[in-house]
C-alpha cells in the first residue's frame, strides 16, 4: 500500500535535515536518488518483504542516515564489499553519494538480489555490481579495500 505524499515529504525533509546535522556533503541530486530508492523499496517490500521498517520517516533514519554515517570514512576508498546487503544497505546509499566508489552488493537471497538489480538499473548506478552468493563461497576477482555490513552476523563470527 502506497504511503501518503505527506509521509514522503516529511521523509525528504528529514533526510535533508539529517545530512546537515551529520555535516555530510551530499548533493540534492543524491538525496533525490536516495528517496527514489526508498520509494522502490517501499513498493517491492509489499511482495518481497525486504525490510520490517515500512514508514518513510523511519526508513530515512534507520536505513539512509544510518548508512550515511560512515560516509566520511569512505571518502578515499576505491572499492567496497557490502556483505549480506539485504535490501542494499548501506551499499546503495553509499554508491549514490560516492559515484567513484566501486560497490559490490553481496547477498545469497534471490529475491533481494532481484530487487538490487532492479535498483541498479533504474537508478543508473554504473558503480554497483550485484552478486548473489553466500559470503563463504564468494571468490572475488579482486581484493576489496573496504568491507562493510550492517546486520550480517555477530562481530565475533564476522571477523573470526
Amino acid at each position: 500500500m502506497s504511503k501518503p505524499d505527506t509521509d514522503w515529504k516529511a521523509a525528504e525533509q528529514l533526510l535533508s535535515d539529517g545530512v546537515a546535522d551529520l555535516e555530510l556533503s551530499v548533493s540534492a541530486r543524491a538525496q533525490r536518488e536516495m528517496m527514489t530508492y526508498l520509494r522502490e523499496l517501499d513498493i517491492w517490500n509489499g511482495s518481497y518483504n525486504l525490510t520490517a521498517i515500512r514508514e518513510p520517516v523511519e526508513m530515512v533514519v534507520k536505513h539512509l542516515l544510518d548508512s550515511l554515517a560512515v560516509l566520511p570514512q569512505l571518502a578515499e576508498a576505491r572499492n567496497l564489499l557490502d556483505v549480506g546487503t539485504g535490501a542494499g544497505l548501506p551499499g546503495i546509499p553509499l554508491a549514490i553519494c560516492l559515484p567513484k566508489l566501486e560497490v559490490t552488493l553481496l547477498d545469497s537471497n534471490g529475491k533481494k538480489a532481484a530487487f538490487l538489480r532492479h535498483c541498479v538499473r533504474s537508478l543508473g548506478l554504473k558503480n554497483v555490481q550485484v552478486v548473489q552468493a553466500r559470503v563463504e563461497e564468494y571468490q572475488p576477482d579482486q581484493l576489496f579495500t573496504n568491507v562493510i555490513s550492517r546486520a550480517y552476523a555477530a562481530l565475533d563470527d564476522y571477523v573470526g
